[in-house]
C-alpha cells in the first residue's frame, strides 16, 4: 500500500511538468545561415540572464557583412574580448577578403563549411578568422545551437557571421581564482606548501609539474544535467588497473542529478556501500599526497569548483598515513605512525574500558587505585559511564562551535570553554577528576588523525562503546570490537579489501603500513593497486648499499 502510495505521487509528479525554454529545447538544432535566426534562438535559451551579453557588428569588409557576439560577463575578460577578439576581427578582416570570392558563392558551396574544408578553404570567412586571427586562442567551430549555448556557459565567447551556419568558439576566462596556499585541514612541518583550488585546470597543472610523463591521463567527464561540472579522471597507465579504471568512469556516468556542487556528490554516489561509518573515498588537498597516490596505481577524480580530490580505491591503512611519513627518516615515520596507532586505541577503548572497570568489572583495578578512586567519587550523583557519556558530549558541542565560528574566537572557545567547563564540573562536585582525565586523553588522541573522517568514525563508534561497556562490561567492548572488525572485514573500495595488506595478509606489503622502510626497500608497489607494474625502483639498490657499507675501512 505504501508502495503504490509513493508510485502514484512520483507519477502525479512527473506526469504534468512543462518543458522548459532553455538550452534542451534547442537541442540538435543546427545553426542557420540567417543571422537573426541563430540570435533570436540564443536570446530566447539566455532570457531573463543579466550577465549574458549580446554584442551587434559589421565585419570591415567591402560587403559589410554582419556579425555578433555573445558571451557572459561574469565569465570573460572584456579587455581579452576587445584587444584579443574584436580589433583583429574588425580591422583585419577586411584585408584577408579583399580578392575573394562573393558573399553569394560563398553560401551556394555548401561543401564549404564541412570541417575539413573549413580549415583547408582560405574563402571562408570563419575559417580566415578561426585560422589567421584566433591562432593564440582555444578557438574551434561550432555547428548546433545548443553547442553554442553550452560553449557560453564554459567562459567561452561564441561568434556568429551572417551567411554561415557555422560558430567559432574563443577562450576568453576571466573570473578570479583563488590562489595556491598551503591547504589548511592537512597542515605539515616539512614538504611542499601548495594545495589544490577550486580551479580543475589548476589543480590538473599541480599534477603535471609532479609526473612529467604522458602516461599521466586526464579523461574529462560532465557531471549534473544543470550544474555541467567538469570532472576529470587521473591515472598513470600501465600502472593503475584499467578494470578498476573502467568501473570509475561506469559509476560516474551512472550518476543522474542536477548539480555537482562538491567532490562529496561524487563520493557517494561512486562508494560501494551506500551507508558505512568509514570512508570507502579518500579525499586530500595536498598535490604531493595525489600524486604519491597515482604513482602507487590508484586513481584521482578532480571535480570542478571543489579543492578536494577524490582517491579510490580506498583503504583503512591509506587514511591514518601523513604526507610527513616519507619526508623525514624512515626510523622517525615508523614511530609517528606507531604512535598514530596507539593513538587510535586510546581514542576508541579508553573511556569505554574505564565504565566497564570502573562499574561492572571492578576486579581488574588494583585495590590501590580503587579505593583512590572509590573516594573520590564518594558523594558524586552520577554514575561514572553517565559522567564520561555526558563529558563526551560536551566536548563535541565545544569542537562542533570551535568549527562554525571564526578561526580567532573557536580557538578560545573550544580551548578555554572545555577547561572552564570541565574545572568548574569537578569543583561543582557534578564530576569526577578521573572522568575529566580520560575526555581530556581521549581528545587528544583524536586529534592525530591525518583524515578528518576517521576521527569522525572513531567518535561515533567510541559513543556506541561507551553504552555497551556501561551495561555489559568487558565482554561487552570485546562483543562491539568482534562486530567492528567483522564489518572492517567485509568492506570493499572498488574491489580492493579495505584492511588490505593486514587482510588478507600480503606479507611484501607490510613495508608500508604500521612502519615504513626507506625508500631504497620500497622495491614494489601495492599488490592490489600497481599489479600491472609492480617495480618501482631497481632491486640492486639494497646489495649495492650493503656492499659499498662492507667496503668501509
Amino acid at each position: 500500500m505504501f508502495d503504490q502510495l509513493i508510485t502514484k505521487i512520483r507519477s502525479k509528479n512527473t506526469g504534468k511538468e512543462k518543458p522548459l525554454l532553455d538550452e534542451q529545447s534547442q537541442a540538435g538544432k543546427p545553426l542557420s545561415s540567417a543571422i537573426e535566426h541563430n540570435q533570436q534562438a540564443l536570446q530566447q535559451i539566455f532570457e531573463k540572464c543579466s550577465d549574458i551579453s549580446f554584442r551587434e557588428f559589421q565585419l570591415h569588409s567591402t560587403k559589410k557583412i554582419k556579425a555578433f557576439i555573445v558571451y557572459s560577463d561574469s565569465l570573460c575578460k572584456p579587455e581579452i574580448i576587445n584587444d584579443a577578439i574584436l580589433k583583429p576581427i574588425m580591422l583585419e578582416v577586411s584585408a584577408r577578403t579583399e580578392n575573394l570570392q562573393t558573399k553569394a558563392d560563398l553560401i551556394t558551396n555548401t561543401a564549404l563549411y564541412t570541417d575539413t574544408n573549413l580549415e583547408t578553404n582560405a574563402g571562408d570567412m570563419p575559417g580566415i578568422i578561426l585560422q589567421h586571427l584566433l591562432t593564440n586562442y582555444k578557438a574551434d567551430t561550432l555547428s548546433l545551437v545548443s553547442e553554442a549555448a553550452n560553449a557560453v556557459l564554459e567562459d567561452n565567447l561564441v561568434l556568429i557571421v551572417d551567411g554561415y551556419p557555422i560558430g567559432i568558439k574563443a577562450s576568453v576566462q576571466g573570473y578570479n581564482i583563488r590562489q595556491i596556499n598551503e591547504p589548511t585541514t592537512e597542515p605539515n612541518i616539512r614538504g611542499p606548501r601548495d594545495g589544490f583550488v577550486e580551479n580543475l585546470g589548476t589543480n590538473l597543472s599541480l599534477l603535471r609539474r609532479r609526473i612529467r610523463t604522458s602516461r599521466l591521463k586526464a579523461e574529462n567527464m560532465t557531471v549534473g544535467t544543470l550544474s555541467k561540472t567538469k570532472v576529470n579522471i587521473c591515472y598513470i597507465q600501465g600502472v593503475a588497473n584499467e578494470k578498476v579504471v573502467a568501473e570509475v568512469k561506469s559509476r560516474i556516468e551512472r550518476i543522474t542529478i542536477d548539480n555537482v556542487l562538491d567532490s562529496s556528490y561524487i563520493e557517494e554516489f561512486i562508494s560501494d556501500e551506500p551507508i558505512s561509518l568509514f570512508p570507502l573515498v579518500q579525499y586530500t588537498e595536498r598535490p604531493d599526497k595525489a600524486a604519491a597516490s597515482l604513482f602507487e596505481g590508484r586513481i584521482a577524480i578532480i571535480v570542478d569548483n571543489s579543492p578536494s580530490v577524490l582517491i579510490v580505491p580506498c583503504t583503512f591503512i591509506a587514511l591514518i598515513q601523513a604526507s610527513e611519513d616519507y619526508y623525514y627518516s624512515a626510523l622517525f615515520g615508523s614511530f609517528a605512525r606507531i604512535g598514530r596507532f596507539i593513538a587510535i586505541n586510546i581514542a576508541l577503548l579508553v573511556p569505554a574500558i574505564t565504565v566497564a572497570a570502573f562499574s561492572i568489572n571492578q576486579a581488574l583495578i588494583p585495590i590501590s587505585l580503587l579505593n583512590t578512586v572509590a573516594g573520590a567519587r564518594e558523594s558524586l550523583p552520577l554514575p561514572i559511564s553517565m559522567e564520561i557519556f555526558l563529558m563526551e558530549l560536551v566536548f563535541e558541542l565545544l569542537r562542533e562551535a570551535g568549527v562554525r565560528l571564526p578561526r580567532t574566537v573557536g580557538q578560545a572557545v573550544s580551548t578555554v570553554g572545555g577547561l572552564v567547563i570541565g574545572q568548574a564540573a569537578v569543583d561543582a562536585g557534578i564530576v569526577s577528576p578521573t572522568s575529566v582525565v580520560v575526555v581530556g586523553l581521549t581528545a587528544i588522541a583524536s586529534f592525530t588523525f591525518p583524515d578528518y573522517n576517521v576521527g569522525t568514525s572513531i567518535r561515533i563508534i567510541r559513543f556506541s562503546l561507551i553504552i555497551m561497556a556501561s551495561v555489559f562490561g568487558i565482554v561487552g567492548i570485546i562483543f562491539g570490537l568482534m562486530i567492528l572488525l567483522t564489518h572492517l572485514c567485509s568492506l570493499r573500495s572498488f574491489g580492493v579489501p579495505y584492511l588490505s595488506p593486514i587482510a588478507p595478509l600480503t606479507p611484501q606489503d607490510l613495508k608500508d603500513t604500521v612502519i615504513r622502510v626507506p625508500w631504497w626497500a620500497m622495491i614494489t608497489r601495492p599488490r592490489f593497486f600497481g599489479d600491472k607494474e609492480p617495480l618501482r625502483s631497481d632491486a640492486n639498490q639494497l646489495k649495492q648499499k650493503l656492499k659499498k657499507r662492507g667496503n668501509r675501512k
